[in-house]
């Protein structure tokens, strides 16, 4: 036999229902839910009430807080079958496992996540997505919207709209119902509402023209569009009437944004040209945005048949003022490295990864800013084409923006330093720590433990390769000028 279960679409109507089946013993087989507009009694198929055990309807079933959460919500779904799928489980609960609910692969527990998932998605969509219009009445100023949820979750998100606009009368009208405040007091109304005219307001015109303006252009993505803001909304959205427009200009507003494409020092590199043509052409480069921010380029220095070629990071200032790589602070470090290594440094070949000074202004003065990877992806043609015209039997990386140029974005100079590795430029190839490195040391015996380290590295090039090398090693005391640190200049 089966019970018809009538009841009125709220969750507070099936839980009585629900309770009274329970208790009565009423499997979920033998349950029909139907629809009811009152609180009738629980008829039976022939008319019979439906009586639990004396004692028993008074007794409510223990079930977890996170089923009857859930439940609360589920109660909004659209579907006709929610009282079922609700009871079912609850029968369960309470006559099979109590845990059930952690039984995320059984049948009726994904059932449930999944219309719970549902209406929690058109809760937000609904937070989302409704515009209110303002509307004069008689008794003064209303603001309305109207809103086609695919679950009748109004009296979910109502109280949301309340704490928002708590000083504001408005009115919240969908096809399921209606939520009304006057500033005091929130009144829903289950009856079905008609959409109402719509005619365009100033605050709809605002909302339209921010929208247009805040958008990026560089993100538009449709299908993520059409996944977060369903299509059945767009007619109640003043803002989607711009998106047509607004995706066929989004190609040239990303263009204006991006500015002029880089395209590197590649296409201004004479191939296979001799050093001076290169230094030549070289001097007019526009490949990148860096030539905007130093006085000049800064080609490499020394013997176009040097053994040995030294590449650092970039100039500094001193170096961007006179056109020469290593003239500074950092110069003089490395003059006297050379010295105590046995290298002449007129022997050698002296350039930067980066032949443009990247600094930021602080007042009268020019701070040096660490090159960035596009900067030394930019420049590398250059020295590509330095060390192609020398052909070097040894390259020593000073510092991490060097190695990175030379052998890629994963090299750290702590741990390649100390060795002789195989180049493609350059038979041997030794890394090792930028001479500023040594002036940014911020007390003596550090300072001279890396000038030292330095040292020790040019010793091991000079090793590895007799040209420019001298027979004699210098002091492995700082230079003078040297001693004093917290300098921050390249080159």
């Amino acid at each position: 036999m089966t019970i018809e279960a009538a009841i009125a679409p709220t969750f507070e109507s099936w839980r009585a229902r629900a309770r009274t089946l329970l208790a009565a013993g009423v499997p979920p087989s033998a349950v029909a839910w139907t629809a009811a507009s009152s609180q009738a009694s629980l008829p039976g198929l022939f008319g019979e009430r439906i009586d639990a055990p004396a004692g028993a309807a008074t007794r409510a079933p223990r079930v977890p807080a996170r089923f009857m959460a859930t439940a609360r919500r589920v109660a909004h779904h659209a579907s006709d079958r929610r009282w079922d799928r609700l009871y079912r489980l609850l029968w369960r609960l309470v006559h099979e496992d109590d845990r059930l609910l952690e039984v995320e692969i059984d049948d009726d527990v994904a059932v449930l996540r999944a219309m719970d998932r549902q209406v929690r998605r058109e809760v937000h969509r609904m937070k989302a997505f409704v515009r209110f219009r303002r509307v004069a009445t008689a008794d003064g100023e209303r603001f309305v919207a109207w809103y086609r949820p695919e679950h009748p979750v109004l009296p979910l998100v109502a109280p949301f709209f309340v704490e928002r606009f708590r000083v504001m009368r408005w009115s919240l009208l969908t096809p399921h119902g209606s939520a009304h405040w006057d500033g005091s007091r929130l009144l829903l109304d289950g009856r079905e509402t008609a959409q109402p005219g719509r005619e365009d307001d100033a605050l709809e015109i605002l909302w339209q023209t921010y929208y247009e303006a805040a958008s990026n252009p560089a993100r538009l993505n449709l299908a993520a569009m059409g996944r977060e803001m369903p299509r059945r909304l767009w007619p109640l959205l003043p803002e989607t009437r711009a998106v047509a427009a607004m995706v066929a200009g989004s190609a040239p507003r990303v263009q204006a944004m991006i500015g002029t494409p880089r395209r590197g020092a590649g296409p201004l590199v004479p191939r296979g040209a001799a050093l001076e043509e290169v230094r030549a052409e070289a001097a007019g480069c526009d490949g990148c945005e860096l030539h905007r921010c130093g006085s000049r380029v800064v080609f490499g220095e020394g013997p176009s048949d040097a053994g040995l070629v030294l590449v650092g990071e970039q100039p500094g200032d001193l170096e961007d003022r006179s056109g020469r790589p290593f003239v500074g602070p950092a110069g003089e470090v490395l003059d006297g490295a050379l010295a105590a290594a046995g290298i002449d440094r007129h022997a050698v070949y002296l350039t930067n990864a980066v032949k443009h000074f990247r600094f930021t202004e602080r007042g009268k003065r020019r701070i040096h800013q660490s090159a960035r990877m596009s900067d030394v992806v930019d420049c590398r043609p250059w020295l590509e084409a330095e060390l192609s015209a020398i052909r070097p039997e040894t390259i020593v990386c000073l510092g991490a923006t060097a190695a990175r140029s030379l052998l890629g974005a994963a090299a750290r100079v702590w741990t390649l330093r100390g060795r002789v590795l195989d180049g493609e430029w350059a038979r041997r190839l030794v890394v090792t720590i930028h001479p500023s490195a040594v002036l940014r040391a911020t007390d003596a015996s550090a300072r001279l433990e890396l000038y030292r380290t330095l040292v020790a590295d040019l010793r091991l090039a000079a090793g590895a390769n007799d040209s420019g090398a001298s027979a004699t090693q210098g002091s492995l005391d700082l230079p003078a000028a040297s001693r004093r640190g917290g300098t921050r200049l390249a080159g």
